[in-house]
Parts: structure tokens; sequence; C-alpha cells
């Protein structure tokens, strides 16, 4: 479900309460735990943090006029989504996170590739997930961008 909000705040204000609070509690926790360099925009109809064409001018490899795509989050039909393109493209990331999820949650995680899915806005884990954030800076996701995806 993409929308047409022009700004985050915009996509925010316009969700259902359960959702909205949910959704500005994540931006809030990634805004306070993003490293500097990344920017926050909407990016393919969602919220979204990447690597400014200032730091990265060749920009994303499907389409080099969008900045470089990090984190981001949506509201779904069924669920709220949380993107991590670090999960997808890190191993050792990856590993942490997996076990540090039963120290936050008592359910499965529910994820793709780089997808975290929560059926309800009590699932979300906003501490692990502050963490996470933390953990890669802009020019840690450029190398393992340039190393691992872009080919």
């Amino acid at each position: 479900m993409t929308s047409q909000a022009k700004t985050v705040t915009e996509y925010v204000d316009s969700l259902p309460d359960d959702r909205k609070q949910a959704l500005t509690e994540l931006r809030n926790v990634i805004l306070k735990n993003l490293p500097k360099g990344f920017s926050e925009g909407m990016y393919y109809g969602m919220p979204g943090y990447a690597v400014p064409h200032s730091l990265y001018p060749k920009g994303y490899h499907t389409d080099p006029r969008q900045p470089l795509p990090f984190i981001s989050m949506a509201s779904q039909k069924n669920h709220i989504a949380f993107y991590h393109m670090g999960l997808y493209s890190n191993e050792k990331l990856h590993k942490w996170f997996i076990g540090q999820w039963p120290k936050y949650s008592s359910k499965k995680p529910d994820m793709g590739k780089s997808c975290l899915r929560f059926k309800t806005t009590g699932d979300i884990p906003f501490l692990l997930i502050g963490e996470l954030i933390s953990k890669i800076t802009p020019e840690d996701w450029i190398k393992t961008y340039e190393e691992n995806i872009k080919k």
C-alpha cells in the first residue's frame, strides 16, 4: 500500500489512531538512534531513511535519481512493516538480531529478507529496533551495498 503523502508527517497523520501511534513511536526510535548522515523522506510511497546524494552521488542502482535506501516503514493492510536493508545484506548483523530477538519478544519474528512484519502494534520491539538502527553508519552501509548488493 503506497501513499501519496508528500512528507513523513503527512503519511503518519493519515493513519488510523493505533497505527499513527505505533508509527510515530517507530519514527522517534529511528530518529533517536539513526547515525548522522542519513536523511528522512518519502521513498516509494513510504517513509524512509537513505544515504543522500551528497554522501553517495551514484544513488540507488535501480534508479540513480533516488538516494541509497536503508530503512523504511509502512502501514500495510494487515501489518506494520519495517524494512532494514542491513538485515538482508549483513549476515553477522542478521545473526546478532535473531540472537537478540528472544530477549525482547516471546513471539517468533515474522521476517522476509529485509522486512519485519508486526501484526499488532504491541508486537514491535522498539528497544531492539533502536539498537539495530544504531549499528550501521552511512559509510558502513555504502561499503556493504557496494560489496554485496550493487553488481
